[in-house]
Parts: structure tokens; sequence; C-alpha cells
């Protein structure tokens, strides 16, 4: 059956994907992991409101791998949701900081 043009892709990422991607990518990669159209992304990353830290690098903006996987509660070790390393209290200060 062949797809119509107003199909959209499939959103998300796999937990296999989510492991395999770089140290730091940028924010499209992250907005497709946590289901953000790229507006809204981009538009929460500028005001400082993303759901993860932003690093700013030049004129792009990375997300790391490891931030990413906390905020979707994913260990990184492989054991899958609700990770057994809680966020430390003064990690979420450095969210809200530019």
């Amino acid at each position: 059956m062949a797809t119509t043009s107003t199909e959209s892709p499939p959103r998300g990422m796999q937990l296999t994907e989510l492991l395999a991607l770089p140290v730091a990518f940028d924010l499209e990669t992250s907005n497709r992991a946590l289901q953000l159209g790229r507006t809204k992304g981009f538009q929460l990353a500028k005001q400082g409101e993303y759901p993860v830290r932003v690093l700013r690098v030049g004129h792009t903006y990375r997300v790391t791998r490891a931030d990413l996987l906390r905020a979707l509660g994913i260990d990184p070790n492989g054991g899958g949701a609700g990770s057994s390393h809680p966020t430390p209290p003064n990690e979420n200060a450095l969210t809200n900081q530019r």
C-alpha cells in the first residue's frame, strides 16, 4: 500500500536508538526523542525552558546523551526506565542558566 503525503513519519525513538546516540547531538535529534516539534523545541531552548539541559555551541544547540536519558528516566547502563541514579539537587539549577 502506498503512503500518502499527509502521513507523518513515526515520532519518538526506540530504546536501542537512544542508547546508540553519540555523546552529544543536535537539538532536532533531541526533539525527536522527546516528541517535540522543531519549532516548539527551538522555542523552548531559546527561552531556557527546554526539558533537557541545552548547550550552546556557536550558533547551534547541543544536548548530551546522559542528560536526555536522565530526563526520559532511562538508566544508560541498560536498566531501562526508572534510573537508579537520582538527579543531584544542584543539577536542576544548571538547567535554567543560559
